[in-house]
């Protein structure tokens, strides 16, 4: 597993992939953050990293996608996934070594926001007055979700040799797993009886509850739920070759 790791991670940083990934994200919540005057911290006048932590996912959904979309396409499309698995390897092994990897670069790009945390907490009034609680249980949400998107997106990956497949599939199963049950559950059937039970299925509803602070040991067992459900999808995926 560590090799695959190791290939993955050097595969990021040894192109311009890596780099292009963190400084796009970073770039993009830095506007939204500093510069949009709808969405800009300053206008606010009220300490808070709300913005980061409701423009991520939305950033996530597209990004994460862009990334994990070569991941087994691409093996497949080169031929080097037959290759892959003549190694003294199980799918098992590549799949964890590909994943965490990606994770990994969703770290690397996590890492840098905490700037904007040090910048707002020195900018308030007292200083320090922002929720440090609230912040670090976003922090948390964000990365859960994060890896939740990358076990998606390997998932899609694994499902088709064309990579712009690969990343539509990703991008749209994100969405409907993180918002799709939250408008769901606004149809006029399900309000009133069965909504606040689909919310739940849905990421959002979690997302939140995290990023309030309280760390909820139902809310990171769910994460951690999607992301085993998916990687295991990824795993039958990759050994149906064998079918």
């Amino acid at each position: 597993m560590y090799s695959i790791f190791q290939k993955e991670v050097k595969a990021f940083f040894s192109s311009m992939v890596g780099y292009v990934v963190i400084g796009v994200f970073l770039v993009l919540l830095g506007l939204v953050m500093w510069v949009f005057e709808d969405t800009s911290v300053l206008s606010y006048n009220y300490a808070t990293m709300d913005t980061l932590f409701t423009m991520a996912p939305m950033i996530f959904m597209f990004l994460i996608p862009a990334i994990t979309m070569r991941s087994f396409a691409e093996e497949k499309q080169t031929g080097t996934i037959e290759l892959l698995t003549t190694r003294p390897l199980s799918d098992l092994e590549i799949i964890l070594g590909k994943y965490f990897a990606n994770v990994l670069l969703l770290l690397f790009a996590l890492i840098p926001t905490i700037l904007y945390y040090y910048t707002i907490y020195e900018l308030g009034s007292p200083k320090g007055n922002i929720d440090s609680g609230a912040t670090i249980g976003s922090y948390l949400g964000l990365f859960l979700l994060g890896g939740a998107f990358i076990a998606i997106g390997l998932f899609a990956s694994s499902l088709s040799s064309n990579q712009i497949t690969s990343f539509i599939l990703a991008t749209f199963l994100c969405f409907f797993i993180h918002w799709g049950f939250f408008y769901l559950s606004k149809m006029p059937s399900f309000i009133g009886s069965i909504d606040d039970v689909i919310q739940r299925i849905g990421m959002e509803y979690h997302y939140l509850s995290i990023s309030r602070g309280l760390i909820d040991s139902r809310n990171v067992i769910y994460f951690l739920s999607v992301i085993a459900f998916f990687l295991g999808c990824t795993h039958v995926s990759l050994g149906s070759r064998k079918w």
